[in-house]
């Protein structure tokens, strides 16, 4: 049955070639008022599966849709919609003295596959990056969102077929273990597989997979406090950091904060006292919940060192006021976003102006950092010639 599943998804990867680009975004814009207008329905789907989780789960927040929520995953479906195509870019192009033109073209992937744990936004997401960028999807999402995720889907497809759109380029398949096994050893059918979820899911996927993968997620985030950072900035910063969202991978998760400072450390958590816990000795720790870790250092390379041995190559952040200091923090720390004076809750497509993401790459090989359009496009080398010969 699964195989089937793979079979079509392919199949229909191949018809989403020869769509213009207006047509696709005419589709995503439906799709998003569609969302917009079957508010209730995704709500009450998702109060489902709401009702299955635990409350305290660090992942209820993730799971948990809201007007506000529902419409931002409408909005950035629009955003998308009005970006320019990522497709037929020439993005190298050459004659030989033999008079052969070569040009390299950017074309879809084609079948990309995606699992991840309870974020029903993902659902949205990832198809609108996926049509528009050409690429047929296969979701793998868990069994805590499987209400909300049946729900998006079939919502979808309803757009797609009333555009005479193959549905199949959108399918969803069981939220089963066995349904990741099979996913994972999909040769030939899935061209490119992202998890989307904690360490133990990705580091199963990267362990067990035979098709290509591009690892995303998993967030252990520092933000380092320097000797000469401004405190009010800093209040702001790291607040914002940790507690505009505590469950998503750019949370903050431990707090560098230079020795000289120590004395500023009781006015610099006073944004979050009230909720968070504090913890001086668990480091490495993705906390996806209301718990900070926290270190003095006592230089800028001490900071580094640290963020060296327990980071996650996700995002990390400097507040200082010496932009020679801010300059070596960013150059020397190895992530895929590094920030000075913001917060790390920014590492995020929509707030990059990628119109929604993908995943964030934590990797190097291949992208790196949000993954929207560009990132899920491949090329092909587009040779033309008058009949010449090799000699």
């Amino acid at each position: 049955m699964m195989n089937e599943l793979f079979i079509n998804a392919k199949r229909a990867s191949r018809s989403l070639l020869f769509y213009e680009d207006d047509f696709r975004n005419r589709v995503l814009l439906r799709v998003a008022d569609a969302i917009e207008a079957n508010e209730q329905k995704i709500l009450d789907a998702n109060a489902k599966d709401l009702a299955r989780m635990d409350k305290d789960n660090p992942l209820y927040d993730r799971l948990q849709l809201t007007h506000e929520r529902i419409a931002s995953i409408a909005s950035d479906m629009r955003h998308v919609a009005l970006l320019p195509t990522p497709l037929g870019k020439i993005t190298k192009e050459r004659t030989l003295e033999n008079g052969i033109r070569l040009h390299r073209v950017s074309v879809p992937f084609g079948v990309i596959g995606i699992i991840y744990e309870a974020r029903p936004n993902v659902t949205y997401d990832v198809f609108s990056l996926c049509f528009k960028s050409g690429n047929a999807c296969v979701l793998k999402g868990g069994k805590d969102a499987e209400d909300s995720n049946r729900v998006a889907v079939s919502l979808i497809q309803d757009v797609l077929r009333s555009e005479s759109v193959d549905t199949d380029c959108i399918v969803l398949m069981p939220s089963s273990h066995e349904a990741t096994s099979e996913m994972l050893n999909a040769v030939g059918y899935i061209d490119l597989c992202i998890p989307r979820g904690g360490r133990k899911l990705i580091d199963f996927v990267r362990d067990n997979a035979r098709v290509p993968v591009i690892e995303t997620g998993a967030g252990v985030v520092h933000t380092y406090f320097d000797k000469e950072g401004d405190l009010d900035l800093g209040k702001r910063v790291i607040a914002n950091a940790k507690m505009r969202r505590v469950s998503v991978c750019n949370a903050l998760d431990c707090l560098l904060v230079h020795r000289d400072r120590e004395a500023d450390l009781k006015e610099l958590l006073s944004p979050m006292c009230e909720k968070v816990a504090f913890h001086f000795d668990d480091y490495g720790r993705e906390w996806m919940s209301y718990n900070l870790s926290i270190k003095m250092v006592d230089s800028l390379d001490e900071a580094i060192e640290h963020i060296a041995q327990y980071g996650s190559g996700h995002s990390e952040c400097i507040i200082t006021q010496n932009e020679a200091t801010a300059r070596r923090f960013q150059q020397a720390v190895d992530a895929a976003c590094v920030y000075w004076n913001v917060p790390t809750s920014f590492t995020d497509g929509a707030q990059f102006g990628l119109g929604a993401e993908i995943g964030i790459s934590t990797q190097k090989l291949g992208p790196r950092g949000p993954m929207a359009l560009e990132e899920i496009t491949t090329y092909k080398w587009i040779i033309e010639g008058e009949g010449q010969i090799r000699k």
